[in-house]
């Protein structure tokens, strides 16, 4: 019998009023009844149902290549992947890559490290997967974070390693449709203050939650700044 797999926010998320779909093998929250009106102006969504995987060591970033995964060249950078995922580059020898609702590199990632090469190590990420969306974003992010996002250029696909609320996360700013769209992982442990903690400034500000968005069957598009 398959293991049901639930996000680590999964709890909370059962709150909502909304519609739910099985993702990935994952009770997800698909849709909420106002989003349409929401989501342009400031939403927040769990996406922890996608599927990732991580590796880290010296021999890393040649065992991806290796297995036809196209790796960025500089640190704290990401690429997209065939169907819509990402790879990220933490630092120099780590790396992040999370599917797309319809794409599964991740799983055949795992399954081809199940017994990695020397100085190759996998690693397991049960991460809170969270996204924020819309025009307003920027200004719930000078409430809750040091870094001035503004500031980066999104063509270079930069990746930031910072803390919010006192939460340490990885963080992807880019641009959907002509919006902010960020995307943050944190460990699954802090997933629920960290969700409760942001939806109670969402909501501050005149956004809310919404279901799993329809523009993450892609990855993120990389524009400029404004």
């Amino acid at each position: 019998m398959k293991t049901l797999r639930l996000s680590p926010i999964h709890d909370v998320l059962q709150s909502l009023d909304g519609s739910w779909q099985d993702l990935n093998g994952m009770p997800s929250l698909v849709a909420m009844p106002n989003e349409a009106a929401i989501a342009p102006h400031l939403g927040i969504a769990d996406l922890s149902c996608l599927t990732r995987f991580g590796v880290k060591g010296a021999n890393a970033a040649v065992w991806l290549e290796s297995q036809g995964i196209v790796i960025p060249d500089r640190p704290n950078t990401w690429n997209p992947l065939p169907d819509g995922g990402i790879i990220a580059r933490l630092g120099l020898t780590e790396f992040l890559l999370e599917d797309s609702l319809h794409s599964h590199i991740a799983p055949q990632l795992a399954e081809a490290c199940q017994q990695p090469p020397a100085k190759v190590y996998p690693v397991l990420r049960q991460d809170a997967a969270i996204v924020l969306c819309g025009a307003d974003v920027n200004e719930l992010l000078l409430q809750i974070c040091s870094v001035n996002f503004r500031a980066l250029s999104l063509v270079e696909r930069p990746v930031v390693l910072t803390s919010m609320v006192g939460v340490t996360v990885t963080m992807i700013p880019s641009d959907r449709n002509g919006q902010p769209f960020y995307r943050l992982w944190c460990d699954g442990t802090f997933g629920v203050y960290l969700w409760q903690t942001l939806l109670a400034i969402v909501e501050e500000l005149g956004g809310g939650a919404i279901g799993v968005p329809n523009s993450c069957n892609g990855s993120p598009t990389g524009q400029a700044a404004s």
